[in-house]
């Protein structure tokens, strides 16, 4: 079976044409002389900030390590979906991903994005980079899985052919979610039709009107240019997602106790970036796609908090409990 997987995902490199028959994938650390070679995935296109931090976390790497390491990156669902890649790397045929879909394997991943969790982005900074974010990321290591690092990706605002200015706004309306329960549920609370599918299959399901809408940051709406395909930007901010960059845990037991300390701050170090980049950044992509004729929608948020209030109820029984409160103990904004 795994002979199987390691054959149809070379020969998907192979269709690809970017790749020209470079490598094929093996449990074992891949060397390319005294090479240490890292393949790293991601979903993204390579006009979006993730992308762009990747290959800040490839500079790093590669310069700390003086060249003993090499971070050969592969945006934009080369190597298949997010969920298709984490999977890679629990089998360890691929090194790195950063994705949002691990819940397959822990739910409690998915807590993060339980909807209106976080007040801002820097109380999100503080949980995901603190005891709580470790805490909640550690059982992934039962499926080798080991997540070094929180990239961003940011508050989720919806798009659509219509204004969403109340939860009513969007009854019936068929949208587009990444196979996440929370985010299925947040919008079925919100009355919507949730269409889980791959990112890469969305820009034409809009075109197409296979969906009527899709919730996105807004650095993945402006890179992928959806204001060509969408009328209206709704600021709802339902959901703060992470990005969680994950390694495989065999693949990082078997690196020297130097190579990891570089691979561990590099990510960190390009969380840090991918934070920054996109705070400069948003503003001048809403101007941007409003300058491009998209209308943007400032919703009061009240009224979806309240409608999705019952996705906590639903989720403690998930969840737990002791998790929860735990989160919610933790989202609190200080007060001086």
């Amino acid at each position: 079976m795994k002979k199987l997987r390691n054959i149809l995902i070379a020969f998907t490199i192979l269709l690809t044409g970017s790749l020209a028959g470079v490598f094929l994938f093996t449990s074992d650390v891949v060397q390319s002389d005294d090479t240490i070679i890292i393949r790293f995935g991601h979903g993204a296109a390579e006009t979006n900030e993730r992308h762009m931090a990747v290959m800040e976390f490839k500079k790093l790497v590669e310069e700390r390590s003086s060249g003993n390491m090499e971070v050969i990156v592969y945006p934009n669902e080369q190597l298949g979906s997010e969920a298709e890649m984490v999977e890679s790397v629990t089998f360890n045929d691929l090194q790195m991903v950063a994705a949002a879909t691990f819940n397959q394997y822990d739910q409690r991943i998915s807590a993060f994005e339980l909807p209106y969790l976080f007040p801002s982005a820097e109380v999100a900074y503080r949980v995901l980079d603190g005891e709580v974010g470790q805490k909640i990321g550690d059982p992934l290591l039962e499926d080798n899985l080991r997540i070094l690092a929180y990239f961003e990706n940011g508050f989720r605002n919806i798009t659509s052919n219509v204004p969403i200015n109340t939860p009513e706004d969007l009854d019936g309306i068929k949208i587009r979610t990444p196979e996440v329960p929370v985010a299925i549920d947040t919008f079925r609370a919100l009355g919507a039709n949730p269409t889980p599918m791959a990112f890469g299959e969305l820009y034409m399901a809009l075109q197409q009107g296979t969906v009527d809408a899709q919730e996105n940051p807004v650095a993945n709406i402006y890179a992928t240019k959806f204001n060509e395909v969408q009328a209206y930007l709704n600021l709802t901010s339902h959901q703060y997602t992470p990005l969680p960059v994950a390694i495989s845990d065999d693949f990082w037991n078997s690196l020297s106790k130097e190579n990891q300390d570089i691979i561990q701050k590099s990510s960190l170090d390009a969380a840090q970036f991918h934070r920054d980049l996109l705070k400069e950044n948003e503003a001048k992509m809403i101007e941007e796609l409003q300058a491009a004729g998209m209308e943007v929608v400032k919703p009061d948020p009240e009224p979806f908090r309240e409608a999705v209030s019952g996705v906590y109820d639903k989720y403690r029984a998930v969840f737990g409990d002791e998790l929860i409160d735990m989160l919610q103990d933790a989202t609190k904004e200080d007060i001086d």
